[in-house]
């Protein structure tokens, strides 16, 4: 399955992450844990909602920090 990430930078201009990205992946986990893992960054917090929906994360990589929204594309 597919799922889009979508990053926004909130501590600096300067980011190595894209603003949107395609992952293939089972599922939102396996999608951001990939995201992360191809960026050499941190996973600091994901929080999916309990009714579906789209999946919240907060990556981290030297100093920018960034808000992700997961979702199937």
């Amino acid at each position: 399955m597919q799922y889009t990430i979508e990053a926004r930078v909130l501590t600096t201009p300067r980011s190595v992450f894209d603003a949107h990205t395609i992952v293939e992946a089972p599922s939102e986990r396996d999608a951001i844990q990939r995201y992360v893992q191809e960026r050499d960054a941190e996973l600091v917090s994901m929080t999916k909602p309990p009714n579906g929906g789209e999946s919240i994360a907060t990556v981290k990589k030297e100093d920018a920090i960034v808000l992700v929204r997961v979702y199937a594309a």
